[in-house]
């Protein structure tokens, strides 16, 4: 009898350790507020200042990933270090804005890092641009491209590409170092302020970020890759109404679930 006592305290003790360990070792998601993320992609520095003078009287803030860092002239560089300065993020987006899915086929990974990543890196940091996240070009990305830049950046972000309904979109942050946006441009074919609204309530209503991206802010859309400054001032309208925070791609590393 004093045997099958000891087996079983032994037991019970070993469940209670197991238990406490899980506990231990288990991340653990940090509490946030339900918010947005406006981010914009290649190198309309101009476009962007309008945007930001625009949107300044709503406390906008907005990342934006640079492409083609050492194209961009003096006053342009001048500008995107002012709105660093203010607040606003400034990401990678590509040394020379390559199709990073399709070069690593032809080319491989490593010449992917030495052509596209490295050198990027290398020149934001002389233009003193803190950079911690990057966006792909064309949204195309792959889990060994993920893998191999996740040494480098924080927060990488991608695209989603479909127009689900709220629910099963991935433009919603997950707790992952991989994001999603969804495309605002008024050429991209899901896009429509009914559908961005539904986005934006569900983020309401379920405390979730919305990650939303574009390219060229306009105020008359004339060709592909262009938002309206419109689009932009009802998201922001909506945010203030409703009080969702603006985010950016970098803070989101600080919600990510502890190690």
């Amino acid at each position: 009898m004093k045997l099958f006592f000891l087996k079983a305290l032994l037991f019970l003790m070993f469940l209670t350790f197991f238990s406490c360990d899980t506990k231990k070792t288990k991340p653990e998601s940090k509490p946030y507020k339900a918010g947005v993320i406006l981010s914009f992609d290649d190198a309309y520095v101009d476009e962007w200042a309008e945007a930001d003078a625009a949107l300044k009287k709503y406390g906008w803030k907005a990342t934006f990933n640079v492409c083609r860092i050492d194209s961009i002239g003096a006053p342009e560089i001048k500008t995107l270090l002012k709105m660093q300065k203010e607040g606003h993020e400034i990401a990678g987006h590509g040394y020379h804005h390559y199709n990073a899915v399709k070069f690593v086929k032809q080319y491989g990974i490593d010449a992917y890092m030495q052509q596209e990543i490295n050198p990027m890196i290398v020149s934001m940091k002389k233009k003193s641009f803190k950079v911690t996240s990057f966006a792909y070009p064309y949204g195309e990305r792959s889990d060994e491209l993920d893998k191999a830049l996740s040494s480098k950046f924080k927060i990488i972000r991608g695209r989603a590409f479909g127009g689900e309904i709220p629910e099963k979109q991935d433009s919603y942050f997950n707790n992952s170092k991989i994001v999603f946006a969804f495309d605002i441009d008024n050429s991209h074919i899901h896009f429509s302020i009914p559908y961005v609204l539904e986005l934006l309530d569900y983020a309401k209503k379920n405390n979730k970020i919305l990650l939303l991206c574009g390219h060229k802010p306009v105020k008359n859309v004339t060709e592909n890759y262009q938002t309206k400054i419109e689009t932009l001032e009802f998201i922001c309208k909506y945010m203030k109404a409703n009080d969702l925070k603006f985010y950016t791609l970098s803070d989101l590393d600080e919600l990510l679930p502890q190690k």
